[in-house]
């Protein structure tokens, strides 16, 4: 099963993620009280596995995710693909390119978790998430071709 094993909210640049049991996700915004949570952002909420985590020997949280996921493959998501997470609602944007911050947690960690630091998300559906819960694919949306003129 994939699920959501731990949940992060950035409350100030360069500190620490806190950590939290539940958020509410807020529609195109992101995470409530997170300082990455913008109107319009594509990285309103960032995703990484666990299991890249753990092989680079990295905390969930020190790479700046909001949502620790075990279970599911975010490299192979493709944007606009969306996921159920608790009551919310996400739609994949794109990768997450690892930024200079991460040779900070240790050197030449940047350019080890090229291609593997997650998965940038926008909240289309807003929600609460807790720790623990399943991730499942959602619908995408589908926009109906106009036929004949203007809708």
């Amino acid at each position: 099963m994939s699920q959501a094993t731990h949940l992060f909210v950035a409350t100030a640049t360069r500190r620490p993620m806190r950590e939290v049991e539940g958020v509410m996700a807020v529609a195109d915004r992101g995470f409530e009280g997170c300082r990455h949570s913008r109107t319009g952002s594509r990285r309103q909420v960032l995703l990484v596995e666990s299991e890249t985590l753990e092989s680079f020997g990295v905390a969930p949280g020190q790479v700046k995710e909001n949502i620790t996921t075990r279970g599911v493959r975010l490299n192979e998501l493709a944007a606009g693909q969306r996921l159920g997470i608790g009551e919310s609602v996400l739609e994949v944007t794109g990768p997450c390119q690892p930024c200079s911050r991460m040779d900070e947690i240790r050197m030449g960690l940047q350019q080890k978790l090229h291609g593997q630091r997650g998965i940038l998300c926008r909240v289309v559906e807003g929600g609460r998430i807790r720790r623990g819960d399943a991730i499942q694919m959602a619908p995408t949306a589908v926009v109906a071709p106009k036929i004949g003129g203007e809708l």
